[in-house]
Parts: C-alpha cells; sequence; structure tokens
C-alpha cells in the first residue's frame, strides 16, 4: 500500500473541507429563519432532497476526510471524487426513507406531532431512543468500521464502479454509525443550524479522535437527559425553537 504525496494528501483534505465550507455557506443561506424546532415541515420533496444533500456535504465531508485519504492511498487508479459521490449517495437513501417516514406521519396521524398536545413527549422520547442506539451492538459495530474502513477498502471492487460501490457501502456504515444522532437532530428541529452544527461536532469526534467510542456512550447519557428535559421543560432547552401550535396541525 502506497503512501500519497504531502501534496497530494493536503490537496485532497483542501478540497474536502473546502466543499463542506461552501456547503455550510449554503446551509446558513438556505435555512436562515426556517428553523422551526421539533416537526419542522420539511417541504416538498425535490427542495428537501437539495437541502439534505446540501447539509450531510457540510457535515459529514470533514469526518470522511480520513476515510477519503485511505481510499485514495490503497486505491491509486480510481477517481477520488466517485468515492465520495456513492457515500452521499448513501446519506441521500437515508434522507428519503426519513422524509418518507414524516410524510407518512402526518398524513396517517396529524395530531401526533402536534406541540400542545403530545409533540415535547414525541421529541423527548425520540431523543431517548437516540441515546439508548448509541449502547447498541450495530452502532459500536458502525462507528469501528467509520474510524477504520481499511478492510472495506482492501477488498472492494476495482475500477469506477467499484469506487462508488465502496462509497456507498462505506456510507451505510456511516448513516449506521449516525443514525441516533440524525434521530435526535430531527427531534430537535432538522432546519436548526444550531442543532445542525452541534450534531456536525459530535459525528466529527466520534469518528476522528482518540476516545471516540467513549465519547459515544458519554453522548448516550446526554441524549436521554436531553430527552426528559424537552418532554418536561421543552422551554427551559437552550436552542430549542418551541414550534407554532397551529404550525404542527396544518
Amino acid at each position: 500500500m502506497d503512501r500519497l504525496s504531502h501534496r497530494r494528501r493536503t490537496a485532497l483534505v483542501a478540497s474536502l473541507l473546502g466543499a463542506a465550507l461552501v456547503a455550510w455557506i449554503v446551509s446558513v443561506q438556505r435555512m436562515r429563519g426556517m428553523d422551526a424546532g421539533p416537526g419542522t415541515d420539511l417541504g416538498a420533496l425535490g427542495w428537501f432532497v437539495g437541502i439534505w444533500v446540501t447539509m450531510m456535504a457540510a457535515m459529514m465531508l470533514p469526518s470522511t476526510a480520513p476515510a477519503v485519504l485511505m481510499f485514495a492511498r490503497v486505491r491509486r487508479g480510481a477517481p477520488t471524487w466517485l468515492f465520495v459521490l456513492g457515500y452521499l449517495l448513501a446519506w441521500t437513501g437515508y434522507g428519503l426513507v426519513a422524509f418518507a417516514v414524516y410524510r407518512g406521519i402526518r398524513a396517517a396521524a396529524p395530531a401526533f406531532l402536534a406541540w400542545d398536545e403530545r409533540g415535547p413527549w414525541v421529541a423527548g422520547g425520540a431523543l431517548v431512543a437516540a441515546g439508548l442506539y448509541q449502547l447498541t451492538p450495530l452502532k459500536t459495530l458502525c462507528l469501528r468500521h467509520c474510524r477504520s474502513p481499511l478492510h472495506l477498502l482492501l477488498r472492494g471492487r476495482p475500477g469506477r464502479l467499484g469506487a462508488v460501490h465502496m462509497g456507498i457501502e462505506h456510507g451505510g456504515f456511516c448513516v449506521g454509525c449516525c443514525t441516533g444522532l440524525m434521530v435526535a437532530l430531527f427531534a430537535l428541529g432538522v432546519m436548526s443550524l444550531f442543532w445542525m452544527a452541534v450534531v456536525a461536532a459530535a459525528i466529527l469526534v466520534e469518528k476522528t479522535l482518540p476516545g471516540g467510542e467513549a465519547f459515544a456512550r458519554l453522548l448516550a447519557v446526554v441524549l436521554v437527559a436531553l430527552g426528559i428535559w424537552v418532554a418536561v421543560a421543552p422551554g427551559s432547552v437552550p436552542g430549542l425553537e418551541q414550534p407554532a401550535p397551529m404550525q404542527m396541525r396544518q
């Protein structure tokens, strides 16, 4: 397995961080003032997919930089951007599932998310579930892969389609790793720039810094405590936008 030159490594990292920065700028421009708290309407499918992919690029590209560098070192003949494309395709699939679930709930039980009825308990319960997910074997398995995906890259298919396939597979592990935190983001307000930044920072620490697995377990406690807080006294939670009662019934 050859080493990447310093110039090549620097160019790849700069490209990923630059793309993430641009995605953050676009997210801020498009999402400013849109935070309606838990149960924020996701809009039309096309609009949601566009902003979701932008959000994922902003939140995930910094934490996936080590995997991209590893891919570039192991798979010299394959374009790195195809691996990144496959990775974002996996997150696009997650967003489509989340959109379908949200629309299904709103269609089947419009009052289920109403903030002046069961909304705080639904949001709090989702946060508790997200915290418990942090302690599951699936979370641990996916986090360990995200922190060290070499085995996947070594056995992956060759060529351009292989690069896309490996990106999708790596992205699938990343989805498994971050599902709890993404549920937390939806529970707190998926269009909130504040909570988006908090979740992105947590993901970065989990995946890239020493002690990531211990930090994931600490997050479990934080999420469960936050869930109870949201359910019992949502108005006192810093950074949590209180949804308008009538909006939740639309």
